[in-house]
């Protein structure tokens, strides 16, 4: 009882921002300055940015598509907006640029990307460690509606819960976290959310465009119902961040300061207190110090894979993960 443990506490930001313009470079420049400000303001150590922060959010598209038709400007939106996504590899040009952004500053990244594989799009995070690179992504499960058209459905095979290892700002400790991501309506699907605490995740990253205030209370429900910090980060954009052609959303006005995406970003600890945020109507980063060992004080009384579970009446079980964590 009187043996004094390690500290397990660490600097974590969430980053309000949106895509270049559909400018791949733009948006890494952009990426580049607002990692540098989270590390060198606040001294974060992991930063997350939103869904489809490389790539784009095309909030308002059709693709020119009604349900048994598809036209031919559709097909030409559809091939500009494949061409600014990103391949997913160590051998990607992009996902190198993204690598030695996190090396220079220190700062471990997760970041939301439209992945392309072949003819096919993915909303996808990347997670990049600042000394061994890519070391992990996943592919969001169901796109929301209309998203349909454009993405597609990730599997089994990406839904990672990585372990990784911080080092102290005087580098004296090292703290490791478990952390894993779920972007956006995906928060909504709870076998997810109960694979992911099955395997203790600590940081339950949440890169989103859904600037609902309702939001606010998804994010604080899973950071109860988890026990663990939920990061959640929102694009922030206006008409402006957009291509001139862009569509406007219904009812508004051609407007360059026009708002197509209000942001909302938190940082959540695990009893449901807002730590950070929500930051709206803005582009800025959320940063917070946070102490994982609050993890386990919230499982004192309630882990819901744990025991707080009935395995005797309910069983999970998993598909294309490792099978010896495929039954929960």
């Amino acid at each position: 009882m009187g043996s004094e443990s390690k500290s397990r506490k660490l600097v974590v930001s969430v980053v309000q921002a949106c895509t270049a313009a559909y400018s791949l470079q733009d948006t890494l420049d952009k990426l580049d300055r607002l990692t540098r400000l989270a590390k060198d303001r606040d001294g974060s150590q992991l930063a997350v940015f939103p869904e489809a922060f490389i790539g784009g959010y095309p909030k308002g598209s059709t693709f020119g598509t009604v349900v048994g038709s598809r036209s031919a400007a559709g097909r030409e939106e559809y091939l500009r907006y494949h061409s600014s996504a990103i391949s997913v590899s160590e051998a990607s040009p992009a996902i190198q640029s993204i690598e030695n952004i996190s090396r220079d500053t220190g700062v471990f990244l997760a970041v939301g990307v439209i992945e392309k594989d072949g003819g096919t799009l993915y909303c996808t995070v990347v997670f990049v460690h600042p000394q061994e690179g890519l070391v992990g992504k996943h592919r969001k499960l169901v796109p929301t509606a209309a998203e349909r058209l454009v993405w597609g459905n990730g599997d089994g095979s990406t839904l990672p819960v990585l372990e990784e290892t911080f080092e102290s700002h005087d580098g004296q400790q090292k703290v490791t976290a478990k952390m894993s991501a779920a972007i956006c309506w995906e928060n909504y699907m709870p076998l997810l959310r109960s694979y992911y605490y099955s395997q203790h995740t600590e940081l339950y990253l949440a890169p989103t465009v859904d600037c609902r205030s309702v939001w606010q209370s998804t994010m604080q429900h899973i950071a109860l119902e988890g026990r663990c910090f939920v990061l959640s980060a929102c694009q922030f954009a206006q008409q402006k961040d957009f291509p001139p052609d862009h569509p406007t959303l219904p009812g508004s006005a051609r407007d360059p300061e026009g708002v197509m995406i209000s942001g909302g970003s938190v940082i959540i600890a695990p009893l449901g207190e807002i730590l950070a945020g929500p930051l709206l109507h803005g582009e800025d980063v959320l940063s917070a110090e946070i102490d994982l060992d609050d993890c386990v004080r919230g499982k004192f009384d309630l882990d819901v894979t744990g025991h707080y579970a009935r395995t005797d009446i309910f069983e999970l079980v998993t598909h294309g993960i490792d099978p010896t964590r495929a039954t929960v």
